[in-house]
């Protein structure tokens, strides 16, 4: 069992750092939005990619599909609450992410200058 475990852990893990899923979520907090709203919020996705994505987001509970009848069928994409508490968590690495942007320039300039034991 602790192999089936560890294969679910890097799938679910592989999932949320896919820079596809990491920009549905991203979109998706500020409210529901239909099928070609959220192709326009996700600069360069696929509609097969777009597709792909949010269903295997549904699949992991980080996000509902709701059909509304109409002619046509409109359909809107939300985040559960399990994809609200990781996008807290993705906001998070966004800000760790910009509080040391500069000393990872600076770390990369000095590494690729040859200073290959300068860390900050």
């Amino acid at each position: 069992m602790p192999a089936e475990r560890d294969l679910l852990l890097r799938d679910v893990m592989d999932r949320i750092g896919d820079k596809w899923s990491v920009a549905v979520i991203c979109r998706l907090d500020d409210g529901p939005l239909r099928f070609n709203a959220l192709k326009r919020a996700v600069d360069g996705i696929t509609q097969r990619m777009l597709s792909a994505t949010v269903r295997r987001l549904e699949r992991d509970g980080l996000l509902t599909r709701t059909v509304h009848p109409s002619v046509p069928p409109r359909v809107e994409y939300a985040l559960t609450d399990r994809g609200r508490s990781l996008h807290r968590v993705l906001a998070e690495l966004v800000a760790w992410t910009e509080d040391n942007l500069d000393d990872i320039q600076q770390c990369r300039k000095r590494f690729d200058a040859g200073e290959f034991g300068a860390h900050a």
